[in-house]
């Protein structure tokens, strides 16, 4: 793996934005928000389960693993952050965020569970996002239209998910984590995030009046599962994570770094260090 390198993103995120933020479409503007509320307490969650389990190891792998698990604690930790910023708008805008409560009931059924079971979860849900990532970049056109800072702000996520894939999964191996119930995990991580995330989305749909418009419903066809579609086009991608042979490294990579690569211009490097120490001192809300 290259070195994770934390990044400042350089967007205003104090100023307000409209309702219907990506290109005046009422689903997906209504389904990235559902993403974003889910990402506070989510990153926050990795953060806790890459850090307790690579604490477990023996001090040789400890080493091995130290500087990759800096660098996705710094960046999940910046994630926190800007999406916190972001989901300060959209409470402003009267939406309620359902899905971190439900997030938080369930975390409370791994309090004294082996440290592996979080970090199952959280390298499932790291595959998931890669795929949303590697598919959003493909796809850019999705945000067509959108506010220039809100495009920013998730091809930049994206590109940094891509690029730490493999840390919760190299972590979870080296803690001697089984296949068996890294698979369990995936499948009922596959129900909770899917399930999780229609259903913020219907919610914030139903706030907005934009329901039970035919026009939110062809574009949800449209971005889920359409032959390229988020969901139809991922059928193999979610498969390959139950192989016994899979690995995150064997997803393309290449368009999170021509992305890094190409908008130098909308970051600049922090380091790891202090975003990493200011996210091992702050503990999950639950």
């Amino acid at each position: 793996m290259t070195e994770l390198v934390v990044r400042r993103l350089l967007i205003d995120l104090q100023s307000p934005f409209a309702r219907n933020w990506c290109g005046g479409d009422a689903f997906s503007s209504a389904f990235f928000n559902a993403l974003s509320m889910s990402f506070p307490f989510g990153e926050q969650f990795f953060i806790d389960a890459v850090r307790d389990a690579v604490a477990t190891l023996p001090p040789e792998a400890q080493d091995k693993h130290r500087a990759d698990v800096r660098g996705f604690i710094g960046q999940e930790a910046t994630h926190r952050r800007i999406h916190s910023l972001f989901n300060n708008h959209l409470e402003s805008q009267g939406l309620v965020d359902g899905w971190t409560a439900r997030a938080s009931k369930r975390l409370t059924l791994m309090e004294q569970a082996d440290p592996r079971h979080a970090l199952a979860v959280t390298a499932a849900t790291e595959h998931f996002t890669a795929m949303f990532a590697e598919w959003l970049l493909a796809h850019p056109q999705i945000l067509d239209g959108a506010e220039p800072r809100l495009r920013t702000m998730w091809l930049w996520h994206s590109a940094e998910e891509l690029e730490h894939k493999s840390v919760a999964f190299d972590v979870y191996k080296a803690a001697g984590g089984s296949d068996e119930w890294r698979n369990r995990w995936f499948r009922r991580v596959t129900m909770m995030f899917l399930g999780d995330l229609m259903r913020q989305t219907i919610d914030n749909l139903r706030h907005e009046k934009q329901l039970w418009k035919w026009s939110t419903w062809k574009s949800a066809a449209r971005i889920l599962l359409s032959r390229d579609g988020l969901l139809r086009g991922n059928l193999a991608g979610w498969r390959s994570y139950l192989r016994a042979d899979f690995h995150p490294a064997q997803q393309d990579s290449s368009l999170s770094e021509r992305w890094l690569a190409d908008n130098r211009a909308q970051y600049t490097p922090v380091g790891a260090g202090a975003a990493a120490s200011e996210a091992a001192a702050t503990p999950t809300a639950a």
